[in-house]
């Protein structure tokens, strides 16, 4: 049966500076980039030698990805980067301080446009510094404004169902290295997590989580490779 494991990316600068990120493409940091080979080592030590490995078009999660890589001697694996496996885009709360955006807003406003499922943050004005529509590694791509999760999974689901689970329905083992909310996204979707169950799912950076599915990609068993730094788990069912 294929087995399959999600890596969030390492600590990235704007995570350190406690920014709201994104589309935004901001690089790791030293922290990061030991998470990420840590992150390897967890893999080599797991036996784990993917067919492939799905990962983002920004750079702190191919910079993780192929950090992983290397420290787990899998350097010849196959990558396939796609934007579908972007992080979730945030609107108008994009390169904001969320400490500062939740004096100015509210912490219970602020937690509801992090947290909640369908609700989205407002709307990235066009012509911002951050409108990723003027970005060409985006040309001729359905730029949204602004996402929630739930519009996060309606973008990574069809590629999951298109590109990915193929693979894992021929046998083979993958790893998909992305970000907090698209990570997300998968384990809503494989472990059919409710709406209102899956704000309390956090994928912490750089543990990479092990997925055992059966023939039809339902999930038989799922662990945190480092056990020191894991966090709950949705049920299996």
């Amino acid at each position: 049966m294929p087995r399959l494991i999600l890596l969030r990316h390492g600590q990235s600068q704007w995570n350190l500076e406690n920014r709201f990120t994104g589309w935004v493409d901001v690089d790791l940091t030293a922290q990061g980039e030991a998470e990420a080979r840590l992150g390897g080592e967890r893999i080599a030590q797991a036996g784990f030698r993917p067919a492939v490995m799905f990962t983002s078009v920004l750079k702190r999660a191919r910079r993780t990805g192929a950090l992983a890589l290397q420290a787990a001697g899998l350097s010849d694996i196959p990558i396939v980067e796609d934007w579908r496996l972007n992080e979730r885009h945030y609107g108008g709360l994009t390169g904001l301080n969320k400490a500062e955006t939740a004096e100015k807003h509210g912490e219970d406003q602020v937690r509801v446009w992090r947290r909640s499922y369908d609700i989205p943050p407002p709307p990235m004005e066009r012509g911002n510094a951050w409108d990723f529509a003027q970005d060409p590694l985006y040309a001729g791509q359905p730029i949204p404004d602004t996402e929630s999760l739930k519009t996060t999974l309606d973008r990574v689901l069809p590629y999951w169902d298109a590109s990915i689970a193929p693979r894992l329905k021929a046998g083979e083992d993958v790893l998909i290295v992305a970000h907090g909310n698209s990570l997300r996204a998968i384990v809503k979707h494989l472990f059919a997590v409710p709406d209102d169950r899956i704000v309390e799912v956090e994928i912490p950076t750089g543990n990479p989580l092990e997925i055992d599915l059966d023939a039809n990609l339902k999930p038989t068993a799922a662990r945190y490779l480092d056990e020191g730094r894991a966090t709950a788990l949705p049920a299996l069912a």
